[in-house]
């Protein structure tokens, strides 16, 4: 986990300028699939750079972003100087630092292909929302990571690789049921591949 910590803070300086089509997907995946959702308290997870912070909280009255890379959390507190948003460096794999029953919506992108164990992410997510909470996941499609896709930039003249985790559709799907959430939606997403999907979203619900 500390390589790809390490990976990320290294890649801060250029990541929300260099060339990079699954991050801009993901920022319209993420806004055509919650534009139709209420919600005013949001826990991000590996929010990163903020990429997405800054449309969400054009929704939300307070936003938690959660990101184990201090030089990613840097720039997001540049960016986005709100004081309804609060950043905080953390290790998802680890106990989060919020309170229980706290928030209606959980959102996670690009963030469980570095994460082995899937369990602890989902058990902690239902435990953070509250009744009717939603909680959205758009990730790498299984079958982009099978044709080799990976997240990956270039330092220095030289290709780092970051370390991922192989997780199929039903990877997702079972750890969420497991822990308590019902599946509202599934869908695929693709930008110029029209053959191989980029992403896959998922938004799921902890029933009242």
């Amino acid at each position: 986990m500390k390589k790809i910590k390490d990976d990320y803070n290294a890649w801060a300086y250029q990541y929300d300028n260099n060339i990079n089509p699954t991050r801009d997907l993901d920022k319209t995946v993420t806004k055509e699939s919650l534009s139709n959702i209420d919600f005013s308290n949001v826990l991000e997870l590996g929010c990163g750079s903020g990429k997405n912070t800054e449309w969400l909280i054009t929704r939300a009255n307070k936003l938690v972003g959660l990101d184990f890379s201090a030089s990613m959390l840097d720039l997001a507190r540049n960016k986005i100087p709100s004081k309804k948003v609060t950043f905080i460096n953390a290790d998802l794999n680890e106990k989060w630092p919020v309170n229980n029953n706290s928030f209606d919506l959980a959102t996670i992108n690009l963030t469980l292909e570095h994460i082995e164990i899937l369990d602890h992410i989902f058990n902690s997510m239902f435990m953070k929302l509250t009744k009717d909470g939603k909680c959205f996941v758009c990730e790498l499609h299984p079958k982009k990571q099978l044709a080799g896709s990976k997240a990956r930039f270039e330092e220095n003249g030289t290709e780092i690789v970051l370390d991922v985790f192989q997780h199929s559709e039903q990877d997702y799907i079972q750890s969420a049921e497991k822990a308590g959430f019902n599946l509202l939606a599934k869908e695929d997403w693709y930008d110029n591949e029209k053959d191989i999907p980029r992403l896959i979203s998922f938004l799921f619900e902890k029933p009242k």
